[in-house]
């Protein structure tokens, strides 16, 4: 069961809503539940509701998957701008992107302080940090990574496919280098090899682009301080939710199992 639900987002004053996934039975039972959130969330469901018409798929997976647990989706603003300044962290100006305000870090103390509370006096909820992860892709990817690393006290784990690391990679790299996660804590970081070569054209080798160099050195820096993280290169993959959608059953087996 989706459940669509109205949600001002404190940060800009604007309703964001919320689409949660609720497991088979949840109704008739009296059972706590894990929670995962992920950015994106009208992405998520529906090819209805998906920005390019195809979702994730990722309630059929959840229906049959063995381990029940309730999913938080955040829809971002789609007007103009909105999404690249409430999913970036930093501000940065890049060639491919433009100039991006980010507001991401108020996003995130909203998601903690004022919505994982709500959702956890409303839905029966196990509430603590290791029942509790977050993912997204591309900027909401970004917004994952830096979420386990920054908000690691509440996130035990993390999804983060095709995350946009490049154009903050500088500022990025520096809070991983400066955060004391808890080694308790599993990140899944992924990408393609089709959106890799797409975005540095004329590299011969996978390993020459920037891209490959800085996710295999950000998941080095979490190795090194006792995180558990893995780095999955989709063979072909592109920067898509139909690509995503692959990468479903082999990261929440990583992070859940």
């Amino acid at each position: 069961m989706v459940i669509k639900k109205n949600c001002i987002c404190t940060p800009v004053g604007k309703n964001r809503p919320l689409h949660i996934y609720l497991p088979e039975g949840y109704e008739e039972s009296e059972e706590q539940y894990p929670v995962m959130y992920f950015f994106d969330g009208h992405n998520l469901f529906s090819d209805e509701d998906a920005t390019y018409g195809k979702c994730w798929g990722l309630k059929s997976f959840l229906d049959s998957w063995d381990k029940p647990m309730i999913i938080v989706g955040f829809e971002c603003g789609h007007e103009g701008d909105e999404r690249l300044s409430e999913y970036s962290p930093y501000y940065f100006n890049s060639n491919y992107i433009g100039r991006v305000d980010g507001i991401g870090d108020e996003i995130l103390r909203w998601i903690t302080g004022e919505v994982k509370p709500m959702i956890d006096s409303e839905y029966r909820t196990y509430y603590f940090r290791e029942a509790t992860g977050i993912g997204g892709s591309s900027m909401g990817g970004l917004m994952a990574l830096y979420g386990a690393v920054r908000f690691n006290r509440f996130f035990s784990k993390a999804a983060c496919l095709s995350p946009t690391v490049i154009p903050c990679y500088r500022k990025l790299k520096a809070d991983i280098r400066n955060a004391k996660p808890d080694p308790d804590t599993r990140l899944w970081l992924s990408f393609g090899e089709s959106e890799a070569f797409a975005r540095h054209k004329g590299r011969r080798t996978l390993e020459e682009t920037k891209t490959f160099r800085y996710n295999t050195e950000f998941r080095e820096m979490l190795e090194n301080k006792d995180v558990s993280a893995k780095l999955h290169i989709q063979k072909k993959g592109r920067h898509c939710e139909a690509d995503w959608e692959k990468q479903i059953p082999l990261f929440m087996d990583y992070l859940w199992k």
